[in-house]
């Protein structure tokens, strides 16, 4: 091959050089331009003599020196929202214009900004139809047109595959719904529109109020809802808080009033974390359930926090102080550790280190898993739950402290795919008879009227023994109405056993021997009656005993390493 002369060099870099940066040059131009079409009341900084990442411009927040989100919410903005400026905008993930006075359509060129994750348009005066060019941003996670002038059908928005919160309440919106996938969505709510037809299948995830002409918010049942359907209230804390209204920042109009400090309980590198660190972090919301919400905070010093901003206030501060520390002070290495606490009147926070690796209901039931699960490593994580749990029951027993709320959302994996029990404790005694009793309706309050610390023990291990079904069966606790536990039990009485397990785990050849085993100890934890079932050490040793069996035939699994293939 003929070398390339040196000369021919030079001028490439010459020519390529000045590129880039008119490049750069125009993204920062279409950014200015952006901002003056929304007629704010001053540039908020926003100019062609700084520079967006550098000079902190208001709203802008940047990854890598890259514009990552902007964030541009009741500044009294009352222009036009210009798309086609701030699609330039290659790298921007979320857009939020939340509580202005911007009019005019959401201009189809909307559908050119490919990365969106996040697009949050509510309290506006947009008018008119939206744009078609919204269902083919394939990015995007969380929609909110709510609290507009928005007329029209809607567009093929279910053609967004991983579409986690449509919000589109108090518009004039009209036709038919589209058919979402229900199973996906967390948030939906289309109340006050004039929709017509019938209303779709909604899998019994939602409830069909939100079709109603109330003001409602629903969050998805199971997961990340209330299992029991409730919503939350509109004068909540939650919603003062400004973490359920902020999937992108933990800014809190109460901090500023806030005379308690943060909690360091663990890590030397958090000690010196302060509370106002985790308010101006920017922060996703990775979930919303019955007892609280879960947040991933990314602090400037490149670490990333889970925050979980708990609803149940029963607990005076004191108590809930004291059973934090009493937590903190058991330690076992299946079980995640808070690093820190918060706690006020109004507020209970919980700061944990983020788990990257996802949770054991995603490795389970998730849509885009690209994971083998097989057996062994399904046993190694059961064998790692029982013996975390068996080890904190021992310890936290003379104080009554169960997990409470244990299930596969709460079962993390860490950057090394190690498993960790995660947000032990956080339910208090008196709410524990519910954790999780309701999944059989023939069970609920069975016998739970004795010694209650020791009944809260024993919800704990009904809450195992439906995990072990989950991993022996591959499916969802709740799905359409579907009760996992009585099918189980509908299955093993006509003596169909086989039938059982997840096909993935026949199909790779797994002990059924050893599987019928597991299975015999989970129908022990899920016993009806409180009093009949095994404690958790007993349950580790029965399944360490499999685990060991398991463990002569085949390859060896470390206990709570999950093995990716």
């Amino acid at each position: 091959m003929d070398r390339i002369p040196i000369w021919v060099l030079l001028i490439l870099i010459f020519l390529i050089s000045p590129m880039a940066v008119s490049e750069e040059g125009e993204v920062k131009q279409a950014l200015v331009q952006f901002m003056e079409n929304l007629s704010p009341e001053n540039n908020w900084g926003w100019n062609l003599t700084s520079d967006p990442c550098n000079d902190k411009w208001v709203g802008v927040t940047c990854l890598q020196n890259s514009v990552w989100r902007i964030v541009l919410e009741g500044l009294n903005l009352t222009g036009i929202l210009n798309a086609s400026s701030i699609c330039m905008v290659k790298s921007l993930t979320v857009l939020s214009l939340k509580n202005n006075q911007i009019h005019g359509l959401i201009p189809g060129e909307i559908g050119k900004c490919k990365t969106l994750t996040g697009l949050y348009l509510s309290g506006n005066r947009f008018s008119g139809g939206l744009p078609d060019s919204l269902s083919q941003l394939g990015n995007l996670k969380r929609l909110d047109i709510s609290d507009n002038n928005l007329s029209g059908e809607l567009p093929d928005l279910p053609r967004i595959s991983g579409l986690l919160t449509f919000l589109a309440q108090n518009n004039h919106l009209s036709g038919k719904i589209p058919n979402f996938d229900f199973y996906i969505l967390k948030e939906f709510n289309l109340s006050n529109n004039n929709f017509s037809g019938p209303i779709p299948n909604l899998q019994d995830r939602f409830s069909a109020d939100i079709f109603s002409e109330e003001k409602l918010d629903v969050a998805k049942k199971g997961v990340a809802g209330d299992s029991n359907g409730n919503k939350p209230s509109e004068t909540s804390n939650e919603l003062k808080f400004g973490l359920s209204t902020s999937e992108y920042s933990m800014t809190s109009v109460e901090s500023s009033t806030a005379t308690s400090t943060l909690v360091i309980l663990t890590n030397p590198s958090m000690r010196e974390l302060r509370f106002e660190d985790l308010l101006s972090a920017p922060a996703e919301l990775l979930g919303r359930g019955k007892h609280g919400s879960l947040y991933k905070v990314m602090l400037n010093s490149g670490d990333n926090l889970a925050v979980k901003r708990i609803n149940n206030l029963e607990l005076s501060e004191e108590d809930f102080r004291r059973r934090m520390q009493k937590i903190n002070l058991v330690r076992h290495p299946h079980v995640l550790p808070p690093v820190a606490f918060y706690c006020t009147k109004q507020e209970r926070l919980m700061v944990y280190e983020y788990q990257p690796n996802g949770s054991l209901f995603q490795l389970l039931h998730g849509s885009h898993n690209d994971h083998t699960f097989d057996w062994g490593s399904r046993l190694s994580v059961a064998a790692s739950i029982a013996e975390g749990l068996a080890y904190m029951h021992k310890e936290l027993h003379q104080y009554g402290i169960s997990h409470g709320n244990l299930k596969s959302t709460n079962i993390l994996f860490d950057r090394n795919k190690h498993m960790h029990i995660s947000e032990y404790g956080l339910m208090v005694v008196d709410n524990q008879k519910e954790s999780f009793l309701p999944l059989t309706k023939g069970f609920k309050n069975n016998n739970l009227s004795g010694d209650r610390p020791y009944s809260t023990f024993k919800i704990d291990v009904f809450a195992f023994g439906v995990i072990l079904l989950e991993l022996l069966t591959g499916k969802l606790v709740q799905n359409n109405g579907f009760d996992l536990v009585t099918w189980v039990h509908s299955v093993v009485r006509e003596e169909w056993t086989v039938e059982v397990f997840d096909r993935a785990l026949q199909s790779e050849g797994a002990s059924e021997e050893r599987m019928v085993n597991l299975l015999k100890i989970a129908l022990k934890c899920i016993n009806p009656s409180p009093n009949e079932r095994p404690s958790m050490a007993q349950v580790a040793a029965m399944i360490m005993t499999i685990k060991q069996e398991e463990e002569v035939g085949s390859v060896s699994f470390d206990a709570g390493s999950l093995i990716f293939l």
